[in-house]
């Protein structure tokens, strides 16, 4: 390893082309909303932790899981999505500088150098999902196949895309189109309905 402090250096993109001390807005959404950042690998937690410790709105979306230690199982929390935290915020200049400067941030998911919000029914179905114990595996991003809404059962009003497999139990697979991933989560039955 040389000793250059490389991470540090990735951590801060050259996103926006204002100065972190400048009040001018320009090419920032308006109003408070849900963005994805990047985290460095198993990063999650401690991001999240120092979001909160700067007054920030974050989410770290989590399912139960069994644990793969060889000498006990319990249920443990994992990230749904590896790899990302959302926090929410009025994206001034300074908040994204001192979002950016979090310990673990990589960096905010932007396109054309922008930041892009997630949209309210992602981080709605997101935040429905957090902490269930119904098996949540990480799907590649679809895009195509019915859009429907779980209508009962404890993960109501959750919106996704209808899978089944023969053979297989039936799945809700819920994308982030934002950040071109998609979890699949066995539904057992409970009630569907069509959205457009």
């Amino acid at each position: 390893m040389s000793g250059t402090n490389r991470d540090q250096d990735d951590a801060i993109p050259a996103l926006p082309d204002k100065d972190p001390g400048s009040t001018a807005g320009e090419g920032f959404p308006e109003g408070a909303r849900w963005y994805a950042l990047h985290t460095r690998s198993r990063f999650e937690q401690k991001v999240y932790n120092g979001l909160r410790g700067k007054s920030f709105e974050a989410f770290l979306p989590k399912a139960q899981v069994m644990s793969r230690r060889k000498d006990r199982r319990k249920k443990i929390l994992v990230p749904i999505l590896p790899g990302y935290v959302f926090v929410q915020a009025e994206l001034e200049p300074y908040r994204y500088w001192e979002i950016i400067k979090t310990v673990g941030v990589v960096r905010m998911v932007a396109f054309k150098g922008k930041p892009v919000p997630a949209s309210d029914q992602e981080i709605d179905s997101l935040m429905i999902l957090n902490g269930t114990d119904r098996t949540v595996e990480n799907q590649s991003f679809m895009q195509k196949g019915d859009r429907v809404m779980i209508m009962e059962g404890p993960l109501k009003g959750l919106v996704g895309f209808y899978l089944k497999h023969k053979n297989r139990s039936e799945k809700v697979v819920v994308s982030i189109e934002l950040l071109q991933r998609s979890m699949a989560v066995e539904i057992e039955g409970w009630a569907l309905e069509k959205i457009s």
